[in-house]
């Protein structure tokens, strides 16, 4: 079935978390016709963080909360969002412009802002594709309080591992960390946080291998990481959960073949967001750069959309 005639954009913005909804806000005060769209929920993974202390201006907020302010705040100023799945971006080689497909309507735009986000990556251990969704999580906020008075092993030792570690100390028995290197790179306040509380216990340089059981996870097969050798612990089955926090994955597929990509994935911008197809910007965890927080990806949205504007000939605000 054909698509009507291209709606004609100054600008498309893809994806509805904090970097898209910043571009959003200062796409509408640089008065572009733009668009966001977004494929399944605003905010993306903000929206699973219970509780954020360290964007500015907002102390101990929820990231529903917090989202859903972002959301008022750029339709009220006449942004236009929509819940429309990007399927496709390709660029027109005659007009220079980009266009834009989704499952309903085809976009025509000047300019297209890729704010996508990433999604978990899996740690790779045998079985985990088996016992995802039940016994294998990606999300400690979701899934925390099924594992209320049980046994949770958190996979990672970076700044997520470490808070999701300590949000499933409200609901479980014990948490127990599984670092494979030799020390936690969190920060130094979070680190000591995980020190500091009962239920915590730090595993270094220890890796999980497998994961096994009946319907539900009953043994653990991990490895001493300074030896090598391997070795099994066995509990109740259903008594424990595993949970992962090992990174993300960029969402880079809408615009593969259109970017510069950087050894682990994520697209190489200048500092104006610019990739290497003129007109086309990414902003926030889609992005090359050393830290991804709400923070640095409503900085990159507003970068971004001034940055589009400044493309498309209009008055940037200063």
């Amino acid at each position: 079935m054909s698509q009507a005639v291209a709606v004609k954009k100054d600008l498309v913005i893809v994806g509805g978390g904090p970097a898209g909804l910043s571009a959003a806000i200062y796409a509408q005060r640089s008065l572009l016709d733009a668009v966001t769209l977004e494929r399944e929920a605003l905010g993306g993974q903000v929206i699973l963080t219970n509780e954020i202390d360290n964007y500015p201006g907002v102390p101990n907020a929820d990231g529903f909360s917090l989202v859903d302010a972002m959301q008022r705040q750029a339709t009220e100023l006449g942004a236009e969002v929509a819940m429309d799945p990007v399927e496709a971006i390709d660029r027109d080689e005659s007009t220079g412009r980009l266009l834009v497909r989704t499952a309903t309507t085809s976009y025509d735009a000047a300019a297209v802002i890729v704010a996508a986000g990433a999604q978990p990556r899996r740690a790779g251990f045998k079985g985990e594709e088996r016992f995802a969704g039940h016994g294998v999580s990606y999300c400690a906020t979701c899934d925390g309080m099924f594992y209320r008075g049980k046994q949770v092993f958190v996979i990672g030792g970076g700044n997520s591992a470490a808070e999701e570690a300590l949000f499933l100390t409200r609901f479980a028995s014990k948490v127990t960390l599984l670092v494979r290197k030799d020390h936690l790179r969190a920060q130094s306040a979070l680190v000591q946080e995980l020190d500091e509380n009962d239920k915590v216990e730090v595993r270094l340089l220890t890796s999980l291998v497998a994961v096994d059981g009946g319907e539900l996870p009953s043994r653990l097969t991990l490895r001493d990481n300074a030896t090598g050798n391997t070795y099994e612990e066995t509990y109740d089955e259903g008594s424990f959960g595993v949970f992962v926090f090992v990174g993300r994955v960029p969402e880079t597929g809408l615009v593969d073949g259109l970017v510069d990509l950087d050894e682990a994935g994520y697209v190489v911008t200048d500092e104006r967001m610019a990739t290497s197809t003129p007109g086309l910007f990414v902003a926030g965890d889609v992005r090359e750069k050393p830290l991804r927080q709400i923070v640095t990806a409503a900085a990159d949205g507003a970068v971004a959309a001034t940055s589009a504007a400044a493309y498309l000939g209009r008055p940037v605000e200063g």
